[in-house]
């Protein structure tokens, strides 16, 4: 199957390229490298050293034998993709090619409107691109469970089947964006399902939570298939941070009370819920939802866990409780639902001490490459205005959130 994979430079979009094209896909991948150069814009760097993309796809050729063709560009430029998907004619697009992070998105005015741009816009492209010249194409487009808030009833896939004045009607589930970024992805859910309805594209919008772990069977092949491994605090995750901060003896940092609960998968499932959902496709004219994680867990919780799972390393570890950054629920109801994918064959890696240690043994071959100063939050979501460089008072957390 001819496969495009937008943002197949990035964290997941590179191992999922590697994936697909060790089953025998014929595989490419779009990308403005624009993450890099976020890297350098907040003074960050993967911990895990990264090579160029056509590095990457150089040594899986060595490898491998296999090709992956790389086209070099931005998805708000129509003129550039239309091409692309004329002359490639995919048969699947999974689409990772947005800006992917809350925190970055709620820096200031420009980074908000920058994320709408790029995502919003960048998304209708690939639409009208696929309508125009590869009409059958299936969209599979990374969402995210955060488009959904944390509501005081059950989530479930998508739609809920409602009964209001005596009438039934299945619906969108109502959305609840916590940040920008996340609006951005309600945006683009709206946007897919127009045009499903009006043109009868195929989509499957992945709702996914938050991803962990670093390595995969193909990226372990060769330290030069490496993906990125993001722990500082506009573009790293909770349990990365954690993990780093066990490592480097630092305070474990958990956001306010610790209970926000949240759907977390295996990087390896990822790839295998990407697979499936194109092995699989949506019916024309249909956008199915799935929601993409296998285990729920709250902040405080994580950090417990990496607690232990740092005492088998002797490391002596410590959690501390910042006031949140963010503005969101630190204690709620949350039940999601997620049988679609394993309705088709997904058969989960649930996180444990094992693969917790792992990662762990991951972030201590690299430790030297940790900047702790990255760590700290340093986004402020009650203000519109926040510093790229972190002032002194951010990095050592004592800095109030509740100022103007």
């Amino acid at each position: 199957m001819r496969i495009l994979v937008l943002g197949g430079d990035g964290y997941l979009g590179w191992p999922t390229a590697l994936h697909l094209s060790q089953r025998g896909h014929e595989v490419a991948v779009l990308d403005n490298f624009s993450r890099r150069l976020w890297d350098h814009e907040l003074g960050a760097e993967s911990l895990t050293p990264i090579e160029t993309l056509q590095q990457r796809i150089a040594v899986w050729r060595q490898l491998t034998g296999k090709i992956i063709t790389p086209f070099i560009g931005d998805l708000c430029d129509y003129t550039f993709l239309e091409p692309v998907i004329r002359d490639f004619q995919p048969e699947a697009v999974v689409h990772f090619g947005e800006q992917r992070s809350a925190p970055y998105s709620m820096i200031d005015r420009q980074h908000a409107v920058f994320t709408h741009v790029n995502n919003v816009v960048g998304t209708l492209n690939v639409l009208y691109a696929i309508a125009d010249h590869a009409p059958d194409c299936h969209l599979v487009k990374l969402g995210t469970m955060g488009e959904y808030g944390t509501p005081n009833i059950d989530i479930e896939e998508g739609y809920i089947t409602i009964t209001h004045k005596g009438r039934t009607d299945t619906l969108p589930y109502p959305k609840q964006p916590g940040s920008w970024y996340h609006a951005t992805k309600v945006h683009d859910s709206t946007n897919i399902l127009l045009a499903c309805r009006i043109w009868g594209l195929r989509a499957t919008d992945l709702n996914q939570g938050v991803v962990y772990g670093v390595e995969t069977p193909e990226t372990t092949l060769d330290p030069r298939l490496a993906t990125r491994f993001d722990y500082d605090g506009v573009f790293g995750t909770a349990l990365n941070r954690f993990l780093v901060q066990a490592v480097v003896g630092l305070p474990l940092t958990v956001y306010g009370k610790g209970g926000q609960t949240r759907g977390f998968l295996d990087i390896r499932d990822t790839l295998a819920c990407v697979e499936l959902a194109i092995l699989n496709p949506a019916a024309r004219g249909e956008l199915r939802v799935f929601n993409q994680f296998t285990e729920q867990f709250n902040v405080a919780g994580l950090a417990e866990a990496v607690r232990e799972a740092a005492q088998e390393f002797g490391f002596d570890v410590t959690i501390n409780h910042l006031p949140n950054p963010r503005v969101e629920k630190e204690e709620h109801y949350y039940n999601a639902a997620n049988t679609r994918l394993l309705d088709l064959g997904l058969k989960p890696h649930y996180l444990s001490e094992t693969l917790l240690e792992s990662v762990m043994r991951v972030v201590m071959q690299h430790r030297d490459r940790v900047r702790p100063e990255l760590i700290m939050p340093a986004v402020n979501w009650r203000r519109t205005h926040n510093p790229l460089i972190p002032t002194e008072e951010v990095v050592t957390g004592q800095a109030s959130v509740t100022e103007s």
